[in-house]
């Protein structure tokens, strides 16, 4: 099953279970809607890839966490639980985390693929790495290994 068939099912589910799926109706709806905006906007106007999806997940949970972080400074404990449960949500979408071991290892034959030798061809690095680590991985946390492992 597909995530799209999945967050379909779900959110069949949700509209089922009324008021107990109220607020994963709405994460799981705003996802959908994230998902046919990127279809439709996208270049061969095609059904995104599972690895489209998933980035476009990560974009979601990104975006929350940021507002988290906003919240948490501002002390909006209204916002800060209601964007928790989002993230929790969203994240039962995505595939689990990588160790750093795993992400780290992946990196390194990376590396030697590209042939890359300084921070300068970190860009190189990462396009090899992205597709590899898709949704599995924070662009920050590829982003600070690939710099360590440069220099």
């Amino acid at each position: 099953m597909t995530t799209k068939e999945k967050l379909l099912a779900d959110m069949k589910q949700a509209m089922k279970d009324r008021e107990a799926g109220k607020l994963r109706l709405e994460v799981i709806r705003m996802v959908r809607s994230d998902i046919r905006n990127a279809e439709i906007n996208g270049k061969n106007k095609e059904e995104l890839t599972e690895n489209e999806v998933l980035a476009v997940i990560m974009k979601a949970v990104k975006m929350r966490e940021d507002s988290l972080a906003e919240f948490i400074k501002g002390k909006r404990e209204d916002l800060i639980e209601q964007t928790e449960k989002e993230l929790e949500i969203l994240k039962a979408y995505l595939p689990a985390a990588m160790s750093d071991e795993e992400l780290t290892a992946i990196i390194k034959e990376a590396i030697a693929s590209v042939g890359a030798t300084g921070p300068k061809e970190m860009g190189k690095v990462m396009k090899a790495v992205m597709p590899r680590v898709q949704g599995r991985a924070d662009g920050k946390r590829i982003n600070t290994i690939v710099k360590n492992l440069l220099q």
